[in-house]
């Protein structure tokens, strides 16, 4: 990059910074959870046999950009399927998607503040403010980001906007939905019962009595970041 290209860059980078936030998701960090709720998830992988119904009705719900002559793909959620050691070498699958950190590194990297955490937990991205520059990406342990480097032209749910070409991309627990006093997409499609999503705060909620119960781990807890989705036969 030449100097001048990137003086420009930076001139950007730095308006962008000022600019007035132009999302009603962020607008929102401010007046949600007044009763002091905060969300988490849990999944349970002695029940998952890696179907991929919740992908699917993921994509679905939330019109996540897909393009079959790719070999990469967008996603919100994926299934990873992972192997153990020998000589127990079984492979388990394992629904990934972003953690909702309580001290997230895509935040803190962001040079425009576009991802952020709402007071319920809820990490999101204001796609109105993101230039793309995919630091987030970076910065993320658990690949839980993808960048929408295509146009979409798709849209399978008209309530949910069409994707935004040029921006990063997540699981957002379907903010819109749980507003509304809903279920994410994924929870609600699975018959199975492997995910429970619900208020961490609330001792008596299911997520609350399994975590307490002592058998829940996190991926890669040993990096301290507050992960709020957490996993039962890990």
């Amino acid at each position: 990059m030449e100097r001048r290209d990137f003086l420009k860059l930076g001139g950007i980078v730095a308006a962008a910074g000022a600019v007035a936030p132009a999302s009603s998701l962020l607008y929102a960090s401010k007046v949600e959870s007044k009763n002091g709720n905060k969300y988490g998830m849990v999944i349970d992988l002695t029940k998952c046999d890696g179907c991929g119904e919740c992908v699917s009705a993921c994509r679905t719900a939330n019109n996540v950009a897909t393009f079959p002559d790719e070999k990469i793909n967008n996603h919100l959620l994926r299934i990873a399927h992972v192997k153990s050691k020998f000589p127990n070498s079984q492979e388990q699958a394992i629904p990934l998607m972003c953690m909702h950190c309580d001290n997230p590194p895509c935040v803190h990297v962001c040079p425009v503040k576009a991802s952020f955490v709402r007071k319920d937990g809820i990490v999101l991205i204001d796609k109105h403010r993101c230039i793309g520059c995919r630091y987030c990406m970076v910065a993320c342990p658990y690949k839980a980001r993808s960048f929408v480097f295509k146009h979409h032209e798709g849209s399978s749910n008209p309530e949910v906007p069409k994707t935004m070409h040029g921006v990063v991309e997540k699981c957002e627990f379907c903010v819109s939905r749980v507003d509304h006093g809903q279920l994410p997409v994924c929870v609600e499609t699975c018959k199975k019962g492997v995910m429970s999503f619900g208020n961490l705060n609330d001792k008596d909620s299911q997520v609350s009595r399994l975590i307490t119960s002592g058998r829940v781990h996190r991926v890669r807890e040993d990096l301290h970041l507050g992960a709020k989705v957490y996993y039962l036969g890990l």
